[in-house]
């Protein structure tokens, strides 16, 4: 186990919302952050140094690693190449396998499928001519995902009949992409675990999170029954890929409550918009845990600090209603320094605690 200790600088690959939590929380615990990314963000605003260059400007990343003791990134869709060329020089974690499976839709699906968790159905499609007979296997309704990138509903098409296929197809951008049937589910619900360095774990209450226009809405714990008769289950296969990953720091996985149990839908390898209620709402945050988890440090408390916690995003507009929030009891406002907002642009969020 590498101890990193306080004083040392983190480097934060990425440099957008999740990326200045982290590093408040890490100034908090007395390190630098030096943030490396393509253009300036919310993360400068709490960085003590900052790169600005391409992720495939090798000279400039280099300069990066060898400023940081040890690296992190904030996104799972940072390019695999120009990370794996600094791994040899400073620990970067989480590793580079979780980024790995996580970038491509089909292999995470069918890594956490051979670790014994529920999929929806679901098969690949290279082309359009492969679409048609995906969606016969699959069966309608379907969403078309496209393999790589693509969050908070982009990249992606719902498909009702077959005459809506080649639509579907271009929606997407005529690009490689996994074909899911659809999931008769109760509740959508996130499972976070922080790993540390020597493989001991901790995990958050279950959060059940309500999606509006394909963006997370809301997340709140304690969990209804429904999801909470679920969790442990959900919870052991967080555990295992965690393990299989031989993961570092803050994991995500979001699953389905269905009458046969938790169904997976996607993992996120970094601390998750579903778990920003942990900054108020936990003895420790997600962000400071996944701090811990990277550079050594014993894992904190998970337990809630309230009877009942929720979060919610503000979008677009809505971050403009800054002074009711203030003016709110018991509500703490996050705002997070964006310039400019726009219709499904996260400019913040409020988490609010119930004592009573």
């Amino acid at each position: 186990m590498t101890l990193v200790p306080p004083g040392s600088t983190i480097g934060i690959v990425g440099g957008g919302q999740l990326g200045r939590m982290l590093g408040m929380a890490a100034a908090q615990l007395g390190y630098r952050i030096h943030v490396f990314a393509p253009a300036s963000g919310p993360a400068n605003d709490v960085a003590s140094a900052f790169t600005e260059a391409s992720y495939h400007q090798s000279d400039r990343l280099a300069a990066f690693a060898g400023a940081c003791d040890v690296v992190t990134y904030e996104f799972e869709n940072v390019p695999l190449g120009p990370l794996a060329l600094i791994a040899g020089e400073v620990p970067v974690l989480p590793g580079l396998k979780a980024l790995e499976i996580a970038q491509v839709r089909y292999a995470e699906k069918g890594f956490v499928r051979d670790l014994g968790g529920r999929t929806a159905p679901f098969e690949m499609a290279n082309d359009v001519e492969e679409l048609v007979p995906a969606l016969e296997r699959v069966g309608l309704p379907a969403i078309v995902k496209t393999v790589r990138l693509g969050y908070d509903g982009k990249g992606q098409a719902r498909v009702d009949d077959m005459g809506q296929a080649r639509q579907a197809w271009h929606a997407v951008g005529r690009q490689p992409s996994i074909v899911e049937g659809f999931v008769d589910f109760s509740h959508e619900f996130s499972i976070l675990i922080a790993r540390g360095q020597g493989g001991a774990t901790v995990a958050y209450p279950p959060t059940w999170n309500v999606h509006r226009g394909g963006i997370l809405h809301r997340a709140a714990v304690p969990a209804p029954a429904s999801i909470a008769a679920q969790a442990a289950e959900a919870a052991a296969l967080a555990e295992r890929v965690a393990a299989a990953l031989d993961y570092v720091g803050v994991l995500a996985l979001e699953f389905f409550a269905t009458a046969e149990g938790p169904v997976f839908n996607e993992m996120a390898p970094r601390v998750h918009n579903s778990g920003h209620w942990t900054i108020e709402g936990a003895e420790t945050s997600q962000f400071e845990n996944h701090i811990r988890a990277i550079c050594g440090l014993p894992l904190g408390s998970t337990a809630l600090t309230g009877r009942r916690v929720e979060m919610e995003n503000l979008i677009g507009d809505e971050a403009a209603g800054w002074p009711r929030i203030l003016a709110e009891r018991g509500a703490h406002l996050h705002l997070y320094g964006k310039d400019e907002a726009s219709p499904g642009r996260k400019m913040g969020h409020v988490t609010r605690i119930f004592a009573a």
